[in-house]
């Protein structure tokens, strides 16, 4: 339920790709909301459909062959799907900012990184070229570049992938945007770059109250750094709630796998050999789901109501819900 403090508010979002076999639908009905100041970190893994979410808030899903099919991306109120082109145009890079994955392929080859930087400067903020080439470097100090004065005028070959990776986060600060859409935004740098990330990003929370969706892999920064968490799975939102009710009481196994495939520091797990449990199996074709839970294959649990019916969104608390026959009931850690 949108609150004052709601930023965005996603109901019913639904993605589908046209392909050679037919239609398919790769987000299915995806609710969620963001409130200021807050992060919410989009959990699950590669093919859940949590990339496909983002480039979808932001109405960049590639047409053809994929569209939005339905559903509401209501920012501040407005609903984003229904905006024009150039109201998209006022709203990506500024209000809402989004660090891609690939850095490599999102950056421009032909033109320097500050140029890159300082292109969102003119059109959003009004900088003129002095100004933004200034604020460019001021970005790429901020995000642990050496020497910006000199790498500000070089070229996205020229830095490895870890300085590009930078260089999208510097892009996408630049304008201190309300929302900002961090996809894998630390997969290429090291621990100690990883924490200067993540102290930046608080800062500018606490400094404009802008609200993050971080997409990640890594459960520790899941628990550094979300206020909330949501799980995808097979285009689905199949759990979220506060952090620390998923990472302690878990309501779905798909979470509950998550979160055993890590070794526990200090516990009987960690020993000199330690045996990590795995989700067996992967995550299914978008054309072999059918119907009831996509999950129900590689579910320990599953129930022949799982393989007829897809689950709902059970409220197991304050905020917290579930998509699981199993009633959300809190499962037993592994031993």
């Amino acid at each position: 339920m949108a609150t004052p403090d709601t930023l965005l508010q996603v109901e019913d979002l639904q993605v589908e790709f046209r392909t050679r076999r037919g239609t398919a639908l790769v987000l299915g009905g995806v609710d969620f909301e963001v409130r200021r100041g807050e992060t919410l970190c989009v959990v699950g893994e590669s093919g859940c459909g949590k990339s496909m979410t983002a480039l979808a808030l932001l109405r960049l899903i590639p047409s053809p062959p994929g569209r939005i099919r339905g559903g509401r991306i209501r920012f501040q109120g407005e609903d984003l799907l229904q905006a024009s082109e150039a109201r998209m145009r006022e709203v990506r890079g500024n209000r809402i900012s989004m660090i891609f994955q690939e850095p490599m392929t999102s950056l421009n080859p032909v033109y320097t990184v500050g140029d890159q930087i300082a292109e969102s400067l003119r059109l959003h903020a009004g900088l003129d070229a002095k100004q933004a080439r200034e604020r460019a470097i001021e970005m790429l100090r901020q995000v642990g570049i050496p020497a910006p004065e000199r790498r500000v005028d070089e070229y996205p070959h020229q830095m490895s992938g870890g300085m590009r990776q930078r260089v999208m986060i510097a892009m996408a600060l630049a304008c201190r945007p309300d929302i900002l859409i961090a996809d894998e935004p630390t997969t290429a740098l090291d621990v100690t770059v990883q924490a200067q990330i993540f102290d930046l990003l608080r800062e500018l929370q606490r400094d404009k109250g802008t609200a993050i969706v971080m997409i990640t892999h890594d459960m520790g920064a899941v628990a550094e750094m979300a206020d909330r968490v949501m799980v995808m799975y097979a285009g689905r939102v199949i759990e979220q709630g506060r952090a620390e009710q998923v990472l302690s009481r878990p309501g779905h196994p798909y979470t509950q796998g998550l979160i055993d495939c890590l070794p526990e520091l200090g516990s009987s797990r960690h020993a000199e050999r330690v045996e990590l449990t795995e989700i067996a199996g992967v995550v299914p074709s978008i054309w072999e789901i059918g119907s009831g839970c996509a999950f129900r294959e590689r579910c320990p649990h599953a129930m022949a109501r799982c393989a007829a019916e897809v689950p709902p969104m059970l409220e197991t608390g304050a905020g917290h819900g579930v998509a699981c026959w199993l009633q959300a009931q809190p499962l037993r850690r592994a031993a």
